[in-house]
């Protein structure tokens, strides 16, 4: 039985969507000039937590996502009945300091330009307790997905002038949240930081969660759409570095923690544009995925959504993540989205166009549940013609290993990493377009590398740093 609605289509509908086959031109166009069939209308998307200037557009080519942020819950937790009417209490990311007052708000209700929202943190640990205003200097954006309304919001700290990015969430005080929960464990060069996080309220008696994060001003999105408007392709080093930080970044939230982002696309990428590093941001969908457990279905943003969610899996891996990231690769490469579809059955037809027909047994390993087998057989479209002739071959076996139907045979994280695509930002020659040294790639923390294999360190790890952590040999 299809557990997804939206896979139960009659044959003949789901068989007429493939005429003609339309396999995208390889150099890069606007939405206006694809020829492709492309959403006409926004289903919804979120913003990135902690960039300025992130548009709800869809993919690179493309004028808008018409992606799904509907969560389990809208990202949330029940809590047990006896703590439905615990106070909030306001705190920073590392713990510091308590404060059972919601914010005070001055200026209306703190979402608007030039409102300042002031808080107490501190209090614990030795720490003094210090008053903290933020005035909002730009909105972002705002919107309702699922059950939860949020706004974001550009920042400024009066009292050390620092810019930061607020992420203001509706809360349900019966509810704990996730994404609060989750980012508070996160800890890593690659994700966007948690500052410290408080509660305020409206004067409507709301109570919005005010997550404070580090403010990157540049998206995946917005860079990859620059080039794409001057009729270029994005750097071939800075497509390597941006794909290496995100498999980084997964590497560690996969492998510490067992969470699943959900929803890795362009806009919840963020670039310092002066160094190049990337920082994974927006954990609103995000995750720790238990075996065994269901989890939702309807999420990620539909161009990067895995097959197995479309099939309608309830029972999935991080393996979603790493589709995401591999149709990310593909869309840097080409200038556009790899699969634009229209609605989730399109979807579906999309890849299908690429990759050919699933087979049975792929079917089976993305959903078992899954009984309908009555597909067109399309044979696969070679990957190598898709792409630019000048796309190196590396990042074509990439994209293929990344791409991969069945969840089990796609590369972790951490494979991915150590892919040759990768082996020139190992080079201790190599430098940015403008002679700057490439970002840190290789500070690895302890937790990270912890079941990494000595075979996989050898390969991930630059041969420069090799030589300097070769144990020394006693004498006889």
């Amino acid at each position: 039985m299809c557990i997804n609605s939206q896979c139960c289509l009659p044959f003949y509908v789901f068989f007429a969507r493939f005429d003609p086959l339309r396999i995208k031109e390889s150099k890069p166009r606007s939405h206006c000039q694809s020829g492709l069939s492309l959403p006409s209308q926004s289903v919804g998307s979120s913003m990135a937590s902690a960039s300025v200037g992130t548009s709800i557009d869809g993919g690179i080519g493309s004028s808008h996502v018409g992606g799904f942020h509907h969560v389990d819950n809208a990202g949330i937790d029940r809590l047990p009945q006896e703590l439905s009417a615990m106070k909030l209490q306001d705190s920073d990311g590392h713990g510091y300091g308590i404060k059972e007052s919601a914010a005070t708000i001055y200026e209306g209700n703190g979402t608007g330009t030039g409102h300042v929202l002031v808080t107490t943190i501190g209090g614990s640990n030795g720490r003094p307790r210090q008053t903290i205003s933020y005035v909002a200097e730009r909105v972002v954006g705002t919107g309702s997905f699922g059950t939860v309304f949020q706004y974001h919001m550009q920042a400024k700290c009066l009292e050390t002038g620092e810019t930061v990015a607020i992420k203001k969430v509706l809360q349900d005080k019966r509810y704990k949240n996730r994404e609060l929960q989750i980012m508070q464990m996160l800890d890593h060069p690659n994700v966007v930081a948690l500052k410290h996080f408080f509660y305020s309220n409206t004067d409507r008696d709301e109570v919005f969660l005010n997550l404070v994060l580090e403010y990157v001003p540049e998206t995946i999105y917005r860079i990859a759409k620059h080039s794409n408007r001057l009729k270029k392709y994005v750097h071939p080093i800075h497509v390597k570095l941006y794909i290496y930080q995100i498999c980084r970044a997964l590497a560690y939230i996969h492998g510490v923690y067992g969470v699943c982002h959900r929803d890795i696309k362009p806009q919840n990428l963020l670039v310092n544009p002066h160094t190049h590093q990337l920082k994974l941001c927006d954990f609103g969908s995000a995750k720790i995925l238990v075996k065994g457990e269901q989890n939702i279905a309807y999420i990620c943003s539909r161009y990067y959504r895995a097959p197995e969610l479309i099939f309608g899996a309830v029972h999935y891996s991080t393996a979603i993540d790493i589709w995401s990231a591999g149709c990310v690769l593909a869309e840097l490469l080409l200038g556009q989205p790899l699969f634009p579809g229209e609605s989730g059955i399109d979807q579906l037809v999309e890849i299908i166009k690429v990759l050919g027909t699933p087979t049975r047994e792929e079917i089976k390993c993305m959903n078992p549940h899954y009984t309908d087998y009555k597909f067109p057989q399309i044979k696969a479209h070679s990957l190598h013609k898709i792409f630019p002739k000048r796309t190196p071959p590396e990042a074509v076996d990439l994209v293929s290993r990344l791409l991969q139907y069945s969840p089990t045979l796609r590369y972790t994280a951490l494979e991915a990493c150590v892919h040759p695509f990768f082996d020139e930002l190992r080079d201790s020659n190599t430098r940015l377009p403008n002679g700057r040294p490439l970002p840190p790639l290789f500070d690895f923390k302890p937790e990270e590398l912890k079941f990494v294999t000595p075979e996989l360190l050898r390969k991930l790890l630059p041969e420069h740093m090799h030589k300097a952590e070769q144990p020394e040999v006693s004498g006889p």
